[in-house]
This record gives structure tokens, C-alpha cells and sequence, in this order.
């Protein structure tokens, strides 16, 4: 696929606004802003999507100022999306609108945050789910509206929220039930996990290579589509300092992966023969995806980061320290109950208070969960 020539080539299966099932309250239409425009502008304002920007990425808050966070990571999700579902035809608000939604149920301190969450609940025959959460946060503990709980979003991005890295299971969760678990998600919320996969592919590499943890030589070796970019940036710009070079090269790298989702994609699509929302829906698998070149060098980065990255002494020295954090709070409140802000103290006392519990840690920022270890366990 040559997106230069291509004319919003896959425009019959955009999900448009006036096809979504609608919210769970009804609403009256807004007089200038679709139905996935409105989403896109709750999401925004909403206070957990605002935390997102004290919530680790890979990089802990203090090593440098110019690392990602979550937030500033769910932006260049939404860049990478949006580029994609334009060049494709199907709907950019709604792709933007899952994308800048896909982290908010994400808890403190990355994937160990959510990894030491998970722990705990399987102590109660339970677990904990970012995407799970994530849809409970836009149900109902986001609380901005005097008419209906939650954000009352549409049905198609409460869908994506659950559906978007992965097919649900028919009968796997109750809660889950309602979200169509015999279908695929539509091409729109497809779109949302390869686009993450590239943005922290690459900005995790970008990061790392700021904070000294490879050389130039090392990811060349692991990686041969960056060596090979790398030479004809170098031939290119000869005169350039190596982080200038590293830029250029990492700059072009995004566009080799971003050009393999398209053009897997469309290569995908083409062959399903598929021509309609529904068709898709009904398709026994996904149709985005990555070329196998594309989908090679990205199995290359995610391998040479495991490595040298996040399985480094340092930032698995910080995981220990995070995973023991969020432990000893989750023990504190169980030993005392009385101790949690009295929203969630009040629905503790109704009972399963592990539950509440979770929710209240899950929510945090990585500053407020240090300060309330600090005042309460330190």
C-alpha cells in the first residue's frame, strides 16, 4: 500500500458515528460534535486521564525530565493511531478517542504496578486487569455529570477499552458479557495496540539511549533495519553529532514500522475480502497487523529492550522497590480499613473490601502512592 496513492482506501469499514449502538444513557445530540467527538473531549478532561501524566512509563519520575510518562506515551499513541486510521478511511475520532483511553486504568509504577496488583488479588481467587479497570473507571468511578454515572461513553469505545489488545472469551466475566465476546472489535479499535506497540518500541529506545544504556554498536548488532537506516543516515549526514544521527534514524525506523502496519494491514483486508463493519466483526481473526518484515524488526526491539532496558539492574532495583511499596499499602488498608478516604472506607464496609481496596491503589499517581507509604508506613 502506497499511502501517497491512496484515497481513504478502506472508507466502507469506518465505523461512522450515526452506526454506534449508542450509550448506556441516553443523550441528546450535540449540535456541532460527533457522537465519538464528544468521547474523545470526556476522556480528556477526565481527572484519571490527567494522572496519567504522574504514572511511570519505563523510566521512574527524577531520572530526567525529558523521559515519557504515561501520558506524553498516550499522546504519541494517539499520533501514531489517528496517521493510521486517516491513511486507512475508517474513523480518526474514534481511533484517537481509544487511543488516548487505552492507559487510564493503569495503575502506578508500569507493568509491576499492575503485575503486584494482580498478585494480590489472586490471594482472593480474583485478579486485575488495566483494561478491566479502565472501563469501570469510565462507568462509574469518574463522576462528573449530575445525570448518569461515569462518563457515559458510547458503546463502541467502552468496547475498545476491553477489546483492544486482545478477543474476549464468551462467558469469561459477567461484566464482559455485554461487549459483543463472540466479535471482533471493529478496524478502528484493531488499530490501538499495534500503534502502542510502535510508539514504546521506539520511545523506549530513544529514552534508554539518552540515559546511557546501550551504544550506537549494540542496538545496531540486535537490530539490523536500524544498522542498515543508521549507514545511510551517517552517509547522509556525516557531519551530524551522534544523537542528531540517532534521531534521524530512529525517526525513519518509526516510519518503517508504521509503513508495515499499513501495509499489512491493507494486505490483510484485501485477502478477508471483507467490505462492511460487520464483515469484519464476524472475521475469524484481526485484520491489522504488521508486514512480516515490519512485524521482524519490531520482534528485534522488543528483544534487544528486554534486555538491556527492562531487565537492567537499575530499573529492576526500582520495580523491587515499587512492587514492596504497593504490598505493604495493600496490607496496611486490609489490617486497616478505617484508614482509606472515606469513599472507599464507606464501600468497604459494604463488603469485599479487597476489591476497593485495589481500586483505591490502582488509581493512584506514582508521587501520591510514595506519599501516603511515606505518612503511613516510612
Amino acid at each position: 500500500m502506497n499511502p501517497a496513492n491512496s484515497d481513504k482506501p478502506f472508507a466502507a469499514l469506518r465505523l461512522r458515528p450515526e452506526m454506534s449502538r449508542g450509550r448506556r444513557y441516553p443523550e441528546l445530540a450535540h449540535p456541532y460534535r460527533t457522537e465519538f467527538q464528544r468521547d474523545r473531549d470526556r476522556v480528556i478532561h477526565a481527572r484519571a486521564f490527567r494522572r496519567l501524566e504522574n504514572k511511570t512509563q519505563v523510566f521512574p519520575a527524577g531520572v530526567s525530565d525529558h523521559f515519557r510518562n504515561r501520558l506524553t506515551h498516550t499522546m504519541e499513541v494517539a499520533q501514531i493511531a489517528r496517521t493510521v486510521a486517516a491513511t486507512l478511511g475508517v474513523d480518526e475520532d474514534l481511533t484517537e478517542t481509544l487511543a488516548l483511553v487505552h492507559d487510564i486504568g493503569h495503575p502506578p509504577f508500569a507493568h509491576a504496578g499492575e503485575d503486584e496488583l494482580r498478585r494480590q488479588m489472586e490471594r482472593f481467587g480474583e485478579t486485575f486487569d488495566h483494561n478491566l479497570h479502565g472501563l469501570r473507571i469510565v462507568e462509574s468511578f469518574e463522576a462528573r455529570y449530575a445525570r448518569f454515572p461515569g462518563l457515559n461513553l458510547t458503546f463502541e469505545v467502552r468496547e475498545g477499552i476491553v477489546k483492544h489488545s486482545r478477543d474476549l472469551t464468551p462467558g469469561e466475566s459477567p461484566e464482559l458479557d455485554a461487549y459483543l465476546p463472540e466479535q471482533r472489535p471493529p478496524i478502528e479499535a484493531q488499530i490501538i495496540d499495534l500503534a502502542d506497540e510502535v510508539a514504546y518500541n521506539t520511545a523506549d529506545l530513544d529514552d534508554a539511549y539518552s540515559a546511557g544504556f546501550f551504544t550506537i554498536d549494540e542496538v545496531r548488532g540486535a537490530v539490523p533495519a536500524f544498522s542498515d537506516i543508521w549507514e545511510a543516515v551517517e552517509m547522509q549526514f556525516p557531519g551530524a553529532e551522534e544523537r542528531v544521527q540517532f534521531l534521524e534514524t530512529l525517526r525513519q525506523v518509526i516510519n518503517l514500522l508504521v509503513s508495515g502496519l499499513l501495509d499489512g494491514t491493507a494486505n490483510a483486508i484485501q485477502a478477508a475480502g471483507v467490505a462492511t463493519v460487520e464483515e469484519v466483526r464476524r472475521h475469524p481473526r484481526r485484520l491489522v497487523g504488521l508486514t512480516e518484515s515490519a512485524a521482524a524488526t519490531g520482534r528485534e526491539l522488543k528483544r534487544f529492550l528486554h534486555r538491556r532496558v527492562y531487565n537492567s539492574e537499575e530499573l529492576l532495583r526500582e520495580r523491587h522497590r515499587s512492587v514492596r511499596m504497593i504490598a505493604e499499602l495493600f496490607a496496611y488498608y486490609e489490617a486497616n480499613p478505617d484508614r482509606l478516604p472515606s469513599l472507599y472506607r464507606d464501600q468497604a464496609e459494604e463488603g469485599h473490601s479487597h476489591r476497593v481496596i485495589c481500586s483505591y491503589i490502582a488509581g493512584m499517581t506514582d508521587g501520591y502512592c510514595q506519599r501516603i507509604y511515606n505518612e503511613l508506613l516510612a
